[in-house]
């Protein structure tokens, strides 16, 4: 478990985020919470009033005023409590979205090489995993503020209606006049400040185990997450599961890890029959054995004439709330210190540097598109790795120009162009635009010279101008007349609303479901809309038949004009119409030149030829 410094300077940076983040969901929670906590004092102190002059003068105005007062205190406490509940539900409900969006904003910015990096994604799942498994982490900070303001109002309120229980004096003749006596008062106090401490020491130990038995609650989060939710949460599992009877083997793996985290086998389950239940119940029986003592206290001194029997209500419940009150604050202070291991992860994943260097060279808006791209003597490792991807790359390639990237899967071709588009930066040698190292451009603006459509390319399930355009306000023509150049002109004529058809169902009933096929034409409208002087194509055919591709290819290639392609792929229908092909074996590149040339000389070119001629020979 985190230390008790370290915890508090983890809560205390989760504050001040959730703070710069959306201050209301502070400043709501503080309003609402302080006049629930304070409402119950309105009655403690109108009803010790009432049971007072009832026992006594029995007054009707007196009683009448009252009444009027304790009923419109009431009403006031109560309009005040419903509304600011409200502002802090309205709140409240958008908090999950300001989480994510937080996380989702430090995803997007961060370096890429962290983004594609396991470890990444791991802490990631685990700070959500915590989040949905109790709450723990940035969701408890939130609480743990609530507990304290409601703790630290019913501290004031009791505070302010229970002194008269150690002032007022009993009379000197009742037999009880040593409940006068200081040390009587010390007794008492003492007594209220053991069981104050005492009891939440003994929840918070117990509140401890839930730590110790995270790591396997998590898992068996995880477990019922996946083989619950598989078939319904991850789009096209479903055919898988039944044509395969895949539910059978998720019901074998579910039942052989259940006990992971969620039935009386698991180990939280021992721990709350065992430890953590004892301290929880020792927590209870502290607090009730003081409510005991308080009782006796108040009643002694009432008998021995130091106040009336409505006092002795109001004492009681206000002493009792007062040791709740200090109960509830040491527990949120201890909660913290339980959550600070829940929010290390989360600061973790936070504080992921970006080593990558932003550059501050602006990129010449050339309207001519006259670019030069050159690898010289490119080396890469990924992170963590011993092995090179790519060894000792050298090539250039220039505006206008077709470029085809092809070898066998694992030869190094997706690692070039994440190397291209400063996904990555090389381990050794350079890239060059224009002869200066991509590294000394704006980041920002260097992307901005590449449009790619990715083997595993994704549209959103957003209206279809909207996934062209990668933006709500955009274009309508240039977007249609983009995908008409897709060959996506026929299937946009059908589409019910136009560019304002959905895509998918996940948030329109009315959305459209469409093919590989289709998809792959849109991704390709996306990358004509952005006009980057680059297009980069990695592999986004793959999925088609190799006769299919070529179709793709070609007509493709007629309508990129001045811009420079890129094309990725490990079968060479998008050869025959590029300048130059660069052929990736082992890392390296082995060969390079025109489909002719390559053709005539032995090597790998030639050999991937050969075995893939019998799917497009009418077309050589």
């Amino acid at each position: 478990m985190a230390g008790l410094r370290e915890a508090a300077r983890y809560n205390k940076r989760a504050f001040a985020l959730w703070w710069r983040l959306d201050p209301q969901i502070f400043l709501s929670a503080a309003s609402s919470c302080a006049v629930r906590a304070a409402a119950p004092y309105i009655g403690m102190y109108f009803t010790a009033r009432l049971i007072d002059e009832l026992a006594g003068g029995r007054d009707p105005a007196v009683l009448l005023r009252l009444t009027l007062a304790l009923l419109l205190a009431s009403a006031a406490a109560g309009l005040a409590g419903a509304l600011c509940g409200r502002w802090k539900e309205a709140v409240q409900a958008g908090r999950d979205y300001v989480m994510a969006k937080n996380y989702f904003e430090k995803l997007l910015h961060m370096d890429f090489r962290d983004v594609d990096d396991p470890e990444i994604h791991g802490l990631y799942a685990l700070i959500r995993q915590n989040a949905n498994w109790a709450g723990w982490g940035l969701p408890r900070v939130q609480e743990q503020f609530e507990n304290l303001i409601t703790a630290l109002t019913r501290i004031t309120g009791s505070v302010a209606l229970s002194v008269g229980l150690f002032t007022s004096r009993v009379r000197p003749d009742s037999g009880l006049a040593w409940l006068n006596h200081p040390l009587s008062l010390a007794v008492m106090l003492l007594i209220l400040l053991t069981a104050a401490v005492l009891s939440p020491a003994l929840y918070n130990r117990g509140q401890a185990y839930w730590a110790r038995s995270g790591e396997a609650a998590r898992l068996g989060n995880r477990i019922f997450s996946f083989y619950t939710y598989a078939a319904i949460r991850e789009r096209g599992r479903g055919l898988d599961i039944r044509t395969y009877r895949q539910d059978r083997l998720f019901d074998r793996k579910y039942e052989e890890n259940i006990d992971t985290g969620f039935t009386e086998k698991s180990e939280m389950a021992g721990y709350a029959r065992g430890p953590m239940g004892l301290y929880k119940a020792a927590s209870e029986a502290v607090s009730r054995l003081f409510t005991g003592c308080v009782y006796l206290f108040a009643c002694l001194k009432a008998y021995g004439g130091a106040f009336g029997v409505g006092a002795v209500t109001q004492y009681i419940a206000a002493v009792t709330a007062l040791a709740g009150g200090v109960a509830k604050c040491l527990q949120a202070l201890g909660d913290m210190g339980n959550n600070g291991e829940y929010l290390k992860p989360v600061f973790r994943f936070l504080d992921t540097p970006n080593r990558m260097y932003q550059g501050s060279l602006t990129t010449e808006k050339r309207s001519d598109r006259r670019y030069s791209i050159e690898f010289e003597d490119v080396s890469f490792r990924y992170p963590g790795s011993e092995a090179y991807a790519l060894r000792h790359v050298n090539m250039r390639f220039t505006v206008g120009r077709r470029l085809a990237v092809v070898g066998q899967n694992g030869s190094g071709k997706t690692t070039f162009i994440k190397l291209l588009c400063r996904l990555y930066d090389p381990t050794e040698g350079r890239i060059l635009l224009n002869g200066i190292d991509i590294r000394k451009y704006r980041y920002d603006e260097y992307l901005d010279l590449f449009s790619v459509v990715f083997q595993d390319f994704k549209l959103l399930a957003l209206p279809l101008g909207q996934n062209v355009a990668a933006a709500v306000d955009y274009d309508r023509e240039r977007a249609a007349r983009c995908l008409e150049l897709a060959g996506f002109g026929e299937r946009l004529e059908k589409m019910p609303e136009g560019l304002e058809t959905c895509l998918y169902k996940d948030f329109d009933k009315g959305g459209v479901e469409i093919s590989g096929g289709e998809a792959q034409k849109i991704a390709l409208a996306r990358a004509l809309y952005k006009d980057a002087p680059f297009i980069v194509l990695d592999e986004p055919t793959a999925a088609l038949d190799p006769v299919a591709e070529a179709e793709v290819y070609s007509s493709f290639n007629s309508i990129l004009g001045d811009k420079t392609a890129v094309y990725i792929s490990h079968r060479l229908s998008s050869c025959r119409f590029c300048d130059e092909i660069l052929v990736f074996d082992g890392g390296g590149i082995v060969q390079q030149g025109n489909h002719d040339a390559l053709l005539a000389e032995e090597g790998k070119y030639r050999e991937l030829w050969n075995a893939q001629a019998q799917y497009y020979s009418d077309r050589t």
